[in-house]
């Protein structure tokens, strides 16, 4: 195999099995770091070894041995007393240990671990995307707009946390549940708009890998916490937001916005599951969330057989209801995207020129009033912002669909 056959085949395999051997490793050795360069070392094994060798047969599996390899050497060579020789007598102890969870997986887990109340809120997201999502620190840090070395040290600091308090390694008991799922649910919401729209360029317009096991582990929630809303709708969202994706990416590689869509090609099956969690949550009677009421916009959008039948009114509405639980300026952006279809793209430019001053850094915003300008005639504004948006965007399919907006204005 080539070069670049092996680097795209440890590249594959380190979509599908970093989190799982990350996760696998962490509940065997009860360190983070252990688990996470035992991880990092096996990988680079594996771009060392494979061209000469060859990509074995189960290549998750050679990782995950590799990996565990690591870890055990690198505890011998560290000769720590106490702690680190229970852990390393634990590789030849077949008695049962403590139990982990009311749910066997790792990776959920995991992401309790990461979510823990005594962690800072933007350091419990950075450790998830890092450990459990496989981002690089330079990844992470351009979806939250800082430096890598700033998001580094966000990232160690958390993780010595973790081990100077003890945090335990598990999902925690049922009473404990409600104080830190709205926690763990930001977070996979978080991983699933990675997937989604990843924000590497070398990343791909998609990882299926990422909405997947976002979906995956929300529905875990979901089973831990039957009646919680959020956890329903978190789970509708993504089923609905999902559904669309055949229909997200041109053959060429280039973003196909909601009202292009083939919708057609949307998965049936999703977008009749979110529907029922919607009507679900509906018929509940209790006051929506912050997912709740972005799944019941998705359940409008992917309600319409087509763009023209969509209401657009009740997509304001739902804006409206969303804007008192969270008046953040990127929720007002999507509002006023919706507001130039009820009442025309001069007043939503208005409310988005509002919001230059706090997303003078988002690439959506300046592809929004892109379009808006582009919408009233004012080319030449249009093509200066579409040139900001290409500027800022880092997903390879929205790039192509902003360039060639940015060549047809006028």
């Amino acid at each position: 195999m080539s070069g670049d056959g092996v680097r795209e085949a440890v590249a594959r395999a380190h979509r599908a099995e970093w989190a799982r051997i990350v996760a696998a490793l962490t509940r065997r050795f009860g360190d983070l770091d252990v688990a996470e360069e035992a991880a990092a070392e096996a990988f680079a094994a594996a771009v060392e070894r494979w061209p000469a060798d060859g990509v074995p047969p189960a290549p998750g599996g050679w990782l995950a041995t590799t990996a565990t390899r690591k870890a055990i050497d690198r505890i011998r060579r560290e000769g720590k007393r106490d702690g680190k020789q229970r852990e390393a007598r634990m590789l030849h102890d077949d008695t049962p240990h403590e139990p982990v969870g009311a749910i066997d997986d790792d990776r959920l887990r995991l992401i309790f671990t990461c979510c823990h109340p005594a962690l800072a809120p933007e350091s419990r997201v950075a450790l998830t995307l890092r450990l459990v999502g496989g981002l690089t620190v330079a990844e992470i840090a351009r979806a939250f707009l800082v430096q890598e070395s700033a998001m580094g040290r966000r990232i160690t600091r958390a993780k010595a946390k973790i081990k100077a308090a003890r945090i335990p390694y598990r999902v925690p008991a049922a009473e404990d549940l409600p104080a830190r799922v709205s926690g763990v649910l930001a977070v996979l919401y978080l991983v699933f708009n990675e997937g989604y729209l990843p924000t590497g360029p070398a990343a791909g317009p998609v990882r299926r890998d990422l909405t997947a096991e976002a979906i995956r582990l929300t529905r875990l929630v979901r089973g831990l916490l039957p009646a919680d809303g959020e956890a329903a709708g978190l789970l509708a969202l993504m089923l609905l937001t999902e559904a669309r994706r055949p229909a997200r990416v041109s053959a060429n590689g280039e973003l196909v916005p909601l009202g292009e869509q083939d919708r057609g090609s949307w998965d049936a099956a999703l977008v009749a599951e979110g529907h029922r969690l919607v009507r679900e949550r509906l018929a509940a009677g209790e006051a929506p969330g912050r997912y709740q009421i972005l799944a019941a916009i998705n359940a409008v959008h992917t309600s319409a057989r087509d763009v023209r039948d969509t209401d657009w009114s009740q997509v304001v509405a739902l804006y409206d209801q969303l804007v008192r639980l969270d008046p953040s300026p990127v929720v007002a952006l999507n509002r006023a995207v919706a507001v130039a279809e009820t009442d025309g793209p001069h007043v939503a430019l208005a409310a988005v020129d509002r919001l230059a001053d706090s997303l003078a850094g988002y690439h959506a915003f300046h592809a929004t009033r892109a379009d808006l300008l582009r919408r009233l005639g004012r080319g030449g504004a249009a093509r200066e912002a579409y040139d900001r948006a290409v500027e800022l965007a880092g997903n390879t399919a929205e790039t192509a669909y902003l360039t060639r907006r940015r060549d047809a204005a006028g």
